[in-house]
Order: C-alpha cells, then sequence, then structure tokens
C-alpha cells in the first residue's frame, strides 16, 4: 500500500497547508498516478486522484476528506475518507486504469461511463415520455384525426377508469403494463356495477395497444407509435364478460313509431323539421345526421360518413336518398355554412343530445320512449313490410362485412333504399292499429265525446 510522501511533510502537515483553490500531491499511488488534495472555498478537502497519460492530466473526485476518522480505516465515514481510505479508492481506479491503458486508460472508461448515463437518462426520458397514459392519449387524438366518434366514449373511460384511479399503473411505460393490471382495472369497473363498460374499457385498451403494435408494418399510423415499442398487447390476455355485451333489443312497435310520426309531422320549424329528416331517412345514427355538412348534400340524397367499425379505419362513406318530404324538411332547415343542421348559421352542428332531447319531448304520450329505438323499430316495421335484410342494413349503414361487400359490390343500392323509404313513409301514415299508448290505458270516451279519428 502507498505511503504519504515523506519527502515533503506528512499529509495531515500537507492538508493543514493547503492554498485555497489548489491542488496538492499527497502521495504516489501504484500502479500509475497520485493521490491530490484541494481545498474548497467553503473549507472542505476534496481528495482525488491524478493521472497522465498521453500528456493529458485526469483528474478523478474521491470524496471529502474526513479529519475526525480514524487513521488507518480503509473504508470511508458518513462525513468522508481517512488518507488511507482515500489511498486504497486511488488505487482502485489507478487499476482500471492500468487494465485499459491500451484503450485509452480511466479516461475513455470514463467517457464510457458518461456516455451509459446519458443513454440511462435518456431511456429515464423516454420511458416518461412514452407512459400508458400518453399511449391512451395519442389513440384518442388518432381516433378524433379519422373522424370517429368514440374518441369522446374512450377519452372519458379513460380518465375514469385508468388513470384517476390507476396513476402508478398509468405512469408505467405503456410497454411494462401487463394483462393483470388491465384485468384488475375491469374489475374494479365492474364492481361498480358497469358491465358494459368494463367491456367497452377492455375493447379501448386492446385497440390502443394493436394501434402502436401494428405502427411497426403499417406506414398509415402515426410514426410516433413505433416509440412506444409495443411488441404485444396486454389487453388481448384479458377476456370481456359476454353476459353485458347482450344487445337490449327494444324496437318502438309499429304503433308508437306512427304515433311518434304523427306527433312530429306538424311541429312547426327548426325542430319539426330536424325530427321529420330523422325520421324519414330511416332512423340513422344521430351523431352522424347532425355531423352532416353541406358540401355533403345533393338534390336527391345526403352523404353521412360511418365511425363505426373497426378501431384505426376511417368513417366509410354512406349515401342516403331522399324522398320528397324529407327534401322539403331539409329546406325548412336551411343549411348555411359548415354544417347543414345547425342553429349559428353552419358554424357548428346541432348536439346529438338536442335532437334526443326534442324527439323524447315530442313523444311524452309514448311510454318508456328512447330516440334511440326509433332507428331499432324502423328495423322492425320495415322488417315485418318484408324488406329484405340486406337493403335494411344498406339503409342504415349495418351489417356490411365481408370481402364481397367490402371489396366487389360496388352497387350504390339507392334504389333499394328508396324504396324502403317510401315502404316506411306509407306506413307511417297508417293509422296505429290501438290507438292507446303502449304504457297509458285509452280515456273512456264520455256521452258528449266522440271517438278521435287517425290523422294522416
Amino acid at each position: 500500500m502507498a505511503t504519504p510522501d515523506s519527502s515533503r511533510s506528512t499529509t495531515g502537515q500537507i492538508i493543514n497547508g493547503l492554498t485555497p483553490g489548489r491542488f496538492a500531491k499527497l502521495t504516489k499511488i501504484t500502479p500509475h498516478g497520485s493521490l491530490e488534495a484541494r481545498l474548497l472555498s467553503g473549507g472542505t478537502v476534496m481528495l482525488y486522484w491524478r493521472v497522465t497519460i498521453n500528456a493529458k492530466t485526469t483528474r478523478a473526485v474521491i470524496g471529502n476528506y474526513d479529519s475526525k476518522a480514524p487513521p488507518k480505516s480503509l473504508t470511508p465515514t458518513a462525513h468522508g475518507y481517512s488518507a488511507q481510505a482515500a489511498i486504497r479508492a486511488a488505487e482502485a481506479l489507478a487499476q482500471r486504469h492500468h487494465a485499459n491503458r491500451d484503450d485509452g486508460g480511466y479516461a475513455a472508461l470514463r467517457a464510457k461511463d458518461q456516455a451509459a448515463k446519458r443513454l440511462a437518462v435518456a431511456a429515464m426520458h423516454e420511458a416518461d415520455q412514452h407512459t400508458l397514459q400518453n399511449l391512451l392519449g395519442h389513440y384518442t387524438d388518432h381516433l378524433k384525426t379519422l373522424e370517429r366518434k368514440s374518441y369522446r366514449d374512450a377519452s372519458s373511460i379513460f380518465a375514469l377508469h385508468v388513470i384517476e384511479p390507476w396513476p402508478k399503473v398509468a405512469a408505467l411505460p405503456a410497454s411494462q403494463v401487463t394483462g393483470e393490471q388491465i384485468a384488475d382495472m375491469m374489475r374494479r369497473v365492474l364492481d361498480l356495477g358497469k358491465g358494459r363498460t368494463a367491456n367497452k374499457l377492455r375493447s379501448y385498451m386492446r385497440a390502443a395497444y394493436q394501434t402502436a403494435k401494428a405502427s411497426r408494418s403499417k406506414p398509415s399510423i402515426p410514426t410516433h407509435f413505433k416509440a412506444y415499442n409495443i411488441t404485444a398487447n396486454p389487453a388481448s390476455d384479458t377476456e370481456p364478460d359476454e353476459s353485458q355485451n347482450k344487445p337490449a333489443k327494444n324496437p318502438l312497435s309499429p304503433d308508437d313509431l306512427r304515433r311518434y310520426w304523427q306527433a312530429i309531422k306538424s311541429i312547426p320549424g327548426f325542430k319539426g323539421a330536424v325530427l321529420r329528416l330523422h325520421l324519414l331517412t330511416g332512423g340513422q345514427r344521430i351523431e352522424q345526421l347532425v355531423s352532416l355538412k353541406t358540401t355533403d348534400m345533393s338534390g336527391k340524397s345526403i352523404l353521412l360518413y360511418d365511425g363505426k367499425g373497426r378501431p384505426g379505419r376511417a368513417p366509410r362513406p354512406h349515401v342516403v336518398p331522399l324522398l320528397p318530404a324529407a327534401i322539403s324538411a331539409i329546406k325548412e332547415i336551411k343549411p348555411s355554412g359548415l354544417f347543414a343542421i345547425s342553429t349559428d348559421g353552419g358554424a357548428t352542428h346541432l348536439a346529438a343530445t338536442t335532437l334526443s332531447a326534442w324527439a323524447v319531448e315530442a313523444a311524452k304520450d309514448i311510454g318508456e320512449f328512447q330516440a334511440k329505438r326509433i332507428r331499432s323499430g324502423v328495423e322492425t316495421m320495415l322488417s315485418a313490410a318484408k324488406v329484405s335484410k340486406d337493403t335494411r342494413g344498406r339503409l342504415q349503414s349495418h351489417g356490411i362485412a365481408g370481402v364481397q361487400d367490402r371489396h366487389y359490390d360496388g352497387h350504390d343500392y339507392l334504389d333499394e333504399k328508396l324504396m324502403a323509404l317510401k315502404k316506411l313513409h306509407a306506413l307511417l301514415r297508417q293509422p296505429p292499429k290501438n290507438n292507446a299508448g303502449t304504457s297509458r290505458k285509452a280515456p273512456k270516451p264520455t256521452r258528449r265525446s266522440s271517438t278521435p279519428t287517425a290523422t294522416r
């Protein structure tokens, strides 16, 4: 072991005689270099190992000098190093330098260590940027860019059932999240009595991961998804609750649909026109109808965009022909600006919830009425009228799948759709078979009243 340089002074004497800011040699170090000390401005003595290679001097910090440490102690105290402990630490550095002399010695080793630290910091920074929370945010932004209306629902579910209740998991790198963690999220939602929402959470999570995974080979997906380094889909390891996916079939009966038509056919102004257009175009999805743009209208048809379907796909164009009564309704709506169905000159479109509320208000005499039941009621009425399943699907833009439909069948089906709408209009104008509402008993006629006749 090296000893203090006796040709000059003892270690203590050298340290006590330090000039602030200047280095002083304490002893030689085997096999290379020397131990040095420096008095800092605050009074602390710092110890260094110094070596020269290729005429370049390198100093490595060992640590503070602890004047109260046992003189023969070989390990640092909580406050610093004794002279002997500093010598041992310097010798370890000298040995590393000696073993790597051909590659540049300690200076090269330190450069490699610093590069490794920079890479580690960069990796940590990247991990901070590519968290589960950010992946879900990028996915909802992607849906919005594709004009998929589901982006609002996905964003809400992610916020309420992932980010808020699971902040530690949301802050993890997305590539480190497990299927078990996603299953725990679903379990929590199930425990809240929201089974359908739990399945939707799984579906959206699975789609987000699949988008990032597919970005490696699918150029249409934005490049930033690749940075998440997703090679497996943890949401695919979970199982949905199939009992929660059963459709709630509760269509309006043909009589209730006729009563609804009777209720809206004479409502004046913009409100009545919008309700009539919705029904006379076959009960289109309300969110799609209110998003109609003036540029997507012609004298005989309107063009809607169906955002339903596989995640990541752009909305599918859907042409709906117009009956004369629907054309009249559009004239009453007076489209202008960007959006055709608007109360502010086309700057924004009518909210889907507003149309639904207007429908409920108009149908106050129809028990358990919901606007979504109009669509299934139209389907049921046309089915009973022997309109084919394929034509009904084309009219309402659902059930169109498979290679033949998507790639080979180029027919626009406008004639078939128009015939179905004509049949619908004729059926709506028929008097209800039972004049009483479905959830209300008909009042008994008094002697001074007569049974009202149905209005066509």
